[in-house]
Order: C-alpha cells, then sequence, then structure tokens
C-alpha cells in the first residue's frame, strides 16, 4: 500500500512538472509577438502592471495551494478534509477581497508611483483576477492533497492557453479599432481573469459534490490557520514569485528614475518597453534549466524519506550541477546572440548590451532555485526566505543608486547584484548536507574551459557570417538559430571531453543514456580510445 503512494505521489509530480514547464513557455513565448504587434511603449505598458499578475498567480497556483495540500495530506479522514477547506476559503475569501478593493481604490495612487498616472485602468483591471483566488488556490490545494495532481495541471495549462490567446487578441484589436495602450493593456490584464474562470472549471466536480456537504468534523482554530496560511504559506507564494517582485520593483522605480535623470516621459516608457524584453528571454532559459533539474526532485525525496543521506548528497550534486551547467551554458549562448535575437525576435539590436548583463540572472536565479528546492525537502525555509528578502531590500537601493548613474544599464546590473547577494547568503549559510556540492572533480573549471570554446566558437561564426553575408533581420534567423545548434554541439562534446558530469550522472539525466552511446560511436570511430 505504501508503495503505491509513493508511486502515485512520483506520478501526480511528474504531471504537474510538465504542465508547469507548458504553462511557462506559453508564458514566455506569448510576449514576442505581442511585443511586435504593440511596440516598445505597448510593451511598457502592460510590463508595468504585469508583476501585480505574478504575485496573484504564485498566490493562486504554488503558494497557498502548495501549503493547503499539506495541511489536508495531514488529515485523517474526509470530514476532516472539508472542514479545512471550507475554513481556508472563508479566510482567503477575506483577504483576496482586501487585495481587490486596495487595487481598486490605490489604483491611482499606485500608478503615481509607478510614474504614469495612465496606468489606474490596468490596476483596475488586473484586481478582478484576485477574486478566483480562493476557488483556485483551495481546488488545487484539496486534489493535491489527496494526492490526484490532474485537476491542478488541466487549470494551469487551460489557464494559460486562455490567458495568452485574449492578449494576442487584444494586441490584435488595438491594431484594427484604433484603441489606445493603456486600452489595450487593460483589456490584456482583464485575460488574466479570463484565464481565471476557466481554471475554475476544473473544479467544478469538487465544488458541486464535495465543498458544500455539511461535516461534523470539529471545527479547526481560524487563529491557527490564519497564523499558518501567511506565514509557510507565503513564504512559498516568495520563493515562487522572486523574480516578479524584482520587476515589481523595476515597475515602481525604473520610469521615475529615468525620468529623474531629464529623459522625457515617452523615450523612458519606450526604453523600459526594450529592457522588458529581457523577461520572456529570462523565463526560456530558465525553464530549460530548472526543467532538467527538477526531473531528479522525486529521486531526491525518495532518498530522504528512506534515510539514505549520502544518496540524498549525490542526487543534490547532480541537480546543482546540471542546473549551473545549463543555466550558464543558454546564459553564455544568449550573451554572445544577444544583438541577433534581439533583432530576431523583436526588429532591432536597441540595449542589446542591457539585455545581455539582464539575462545572467539566469545562472543565479536558477541556482537559487535548485537549492531552494534541496532546502525545502529538509524543511529548511528561513535561509532562503532571509536570503531573498535582503535581495529585494538591496535590488530597491541599488536601482535608485544605479539607475541615476547609468540609467537602464543599472536596472540590470542591480538585478544581477542581488540575485548573487542571495545565493552567497545561502550557501554560507546552508547546513552541512548541501555543502561544498561543487568542490569534487574541478566542476568550476571544467564548466569554465567548455564555456569559453563554446563562447568562442559561437563568436567566430557570428562574426564571420556578418563579414560575408550581413546582419540584416532575415540574416539574424540563420545567426541564431545556427549559433545556438553550434553552442549546443560544442558545449556537450567539450562537457564529454573535459568529463564534466561522471558517467552514472549522465545515465541520471533526460537522453543522458543516448548522448553518452553517440559519444562512445565517435571516440572509436576516430581512434581517440
Amino acid at each position: 500500500m505504501k508503495n503505491e503512494q509513493v508511486k502515485k505521489t512520483m506520478k501526480g509530480a511528474l504531471i504537474l512538472s510538465i504542465a508547469s514547464l507548458i504553462a511557462k513557455i506559453l508564458s514566455a513565448v506569448y510576449r514576442i509577438p505581442f511585443e511586435n504587434i504593440v511596440g516598445n511603449t505597448g510593451f511598457y505598458v502592460y510590463q508595468q502592471v504585469y508583476p501585480i499578475y505574478g504575485i496573484g498567480v504564485a498566490f493562486a497556483l504554488t503558494g497557498f495551494p502548495v501549503y493547503i495540500s499539506k495541511l489536508v495530506a495531514e488529515q485523517r479522514d474526509e470530514a476532516t478534509k472539508l472542514r479545512l477547506v471550507q475554513q481556508i476559503f472563508l479566510i482567503l475569501c477575506v483577504f483576496s477581497g482586501a487585495i481587490f478593493v486596495g487595487l481598486r481604490v490605490f489604483a491611482p495612487f499606485i500608478a503615481l508611483l509607478m510614474g504614469d498616472p495612465q496606468l489606474v485602468v490596468l490596476i483596475k483591471s488586473v484586481a478582478w483576477m484576485f477574486l478566483f483566488m480562493p476557488i483556485l488556490a483551495v481546488g488545487r490545494g484539496y486534489y493535491q492533497g489527496t494526492f490526484d495532481m490532474l485537476p491542478t495541471a488541466i487549470s494551469q495549462v487551460t489557464e494559460q492557453f486562455m490567458r495568452v490567446g485574449m492578449i494576442i487578441l487584444a494586441a490584435w484589436a488595438f491594431t484594427l479599432f484604433d484603441w489606445s495602450l493603456y486600452q489595450m493593456g487593460a483589456v490584456a490584464m482583464l485575460a488574466s481573469s479570463a484565464g481565471a474562470v476557466v481554471a475554475c472549471l476544473s473544479f467544478i466536480k469538487f465544488y458541486a459534490k464535495k465543498f458544500f456537504k455539511k461535516t461534523s468534523a470539529p471545527k479547526f482554530s481560524y487563529l491557527y490557520l490564519i497564523e499558518k496560511l501567511f506565514s509557510d504559506g507565503l513564504i512559498i507564494c516568495l520563493f515562487a514569485s522572486t523574480m516578479v517582485l524584482l520587476q515589481l520593483i523595476d515597475s515602481f522605480t525604473l520610469v521615475r528614475g529615468l525620468l529623474h535623470n531629464g529623459i522625457p516621459l515617452a523615450v523612458a516608457k519606450d526604453l523600459k518597453g526594450i529592457y522588458d524584453r529581457a523577461q520572456p528571454l529570462l523565463q526560456l532559459g530558465m525553464v530549460l534549466a530548472i526543467g532538467f533539474s527538477s526531473t531528479l526532485l522525486p529521486t531526491l525525496s525518495q532518498a530522504l524519506q528512506k534515510r539514505k543521506y549520502a544518496e540524498f548528497r549525490r542526487i543534490a550534486q547532480v541537480m546543482l550541477r546540471v542546473s549551473a551547467a545549463i543555466s550558464v551554458a543558454a546564459c553564455f549562448g544568449m550573451v554572445v546572440l544577444m544583438p541577433q535575437i534581439n533583432t530576431l525576435l523583436f526588429g532591432d539590436a536597441n540595449l542589446s548590451a542591457e539585455l545581455a548583463v539582464y539575462v545572467v540572472s539566469v545562472i543565479f536565479i536558477t541556482l537559487i532555485g535548485t537549492y531552494n528546492s534541496i532546502l525545502q525537502s529538509l524543511n529548511q525555509f528561513l535561509i532562503t526566505v532571509v536570503g531573498l528578502l535582503g535581495a529585494l531590500v538591496l535590488k530597491f537601493i541599488l536601482n535608485i543608486w544605479l539607475v541615476g548613474r547609468i540609467n537602464i544599464m543599472g536596472a540590470s546590473v542591480a538585478t544581477v547584484l542581488s540575485l548573487i547577494f542571495a545565493l552567497v547568503f545561502i550557501l554560507l549559510f546552508s547546513p552541512e548536507i548541501v555543502k561544498g556540492l561543487f568542490n569534487e572533480g574541478h566542476f568550476w573549471l571544467k564548466l569554465g574551459l567548455a564555456i569559453t570554446v563554446m563562447f568562442f566558437s559561437v563568436r567566430i561564426f557570428t562574426m564571420s557570417y556578418m563579414h560575408f553575408i550581413g546582419n540584416e533581420r532575415s540574416d539574424t534567423l540563420v545567426m541564431s538559430l545556427g549559433g545556438a545548434f553550434l553552442g549546443t554541439l560544442v558545449f556537450l562534446g567539450c562537457a564529454l571531453a573535459f568529463k564534466l558530469f561522471s558517467v552514472r550522472e549522465w545515465l541520471m539525466l533526460p537522453g543522458g543514456k543516448k548522448i553518452l552511446k553517440v559519444w562512445q560511436k565517435i571516440i572509436r570511430k576516430e581512434g581517440i580510445l
């Protein structure tokens, strides 16, 4: 029976991981056609308020559902589970209602703090999504607590499809009906509520047949539930919305800083829109790195449950090494190809240096996320919380200081430095079991050599192409795809040649066995062995 439960849990974790991957890819990719349709200023309008939506998603998708599922799983019988979620639903209704009213009432003040009073309509528009948060958080939390991950996965994917579709329609309508950018942005923000409505359909069965049943189970203390939800639950929300909170700081400080430097409002909006191009690039880099390492999470949890600490440490080491290798490769691949990627996706190479600095964040946010997963499995929350809160404070201070001196580049540098601070803090204060995981086998030296060879190989390719062909937008497609393909091959070849991973580590990775087989054929054919 216990083995069946473990199998069900592992299968559920896989389903959720796949759904999360699909949703993240959708969330990253739609921004590219959207920016091309509405332009830099239109993208600025949308991105200024997007972090508020992102925080709402963290509440409804990650933070509260994960903690509710933990509480539900701890209850012995169905009646007690229902009593628990009924009470939590009421608490979240009050909380979400307060956020809704706060956003609607204080929208003019928030827009003023962001440096653009016309954003009021977008802030009021995005507020509606918070009214659906209790339905989604409780529905997802209940099903995850009973180890049925399918409704959550379906709700997550359908919500993103609906939201992305409506955002693209809003952009299309903007070109047809002569809407203002702020009208378009308001409709795009309403897409979050439309997505929430569709996601709620996944939980109709639960609410229609179970939720409203009367139960004789004793009531929980409301004070206890409030304390737990808004301490442990909010901690998980913080982990899930780190980059969104950093973006929120940019929303409140970047345009205002540019205006303070004497840059006209119209130009500041345009520059902020170009700066926000980094978001889809960052998300795609994170999806790639975290997607590979997260495949090992169930194995990590299983090793801990069986008290196999040496096995736990070995799996944790592979997770961190894979995250580091893929994130560093993705980062430097984007850095060397940034002018071409920028031109291909967005039509020009403006602020390519600033975007290149910003995407360095991929390395540090990926490692923070991986360390967080490992520490969470050990029930160690405080270290990451303090590190991330420190990063947010540092980002705010650095933004004010650096934007005033080097404009947009200051915001990019501030993001990277704040994440470095968080990672260093986590490394310094982590428990002994997860310390020194990078120290074995000269990992960083080998990775550095592999990245250097990859970087210069791609750089020579792009420079040669530009010299003989050109650098028009059509040319950048060949350079970007060709550079990415070349970079991947060179990096894999160097990783194998320098023995970046052991054979055992390669076999633990998705597709690792096939990569090793191909490598063995190559070295035998070339007579290397």
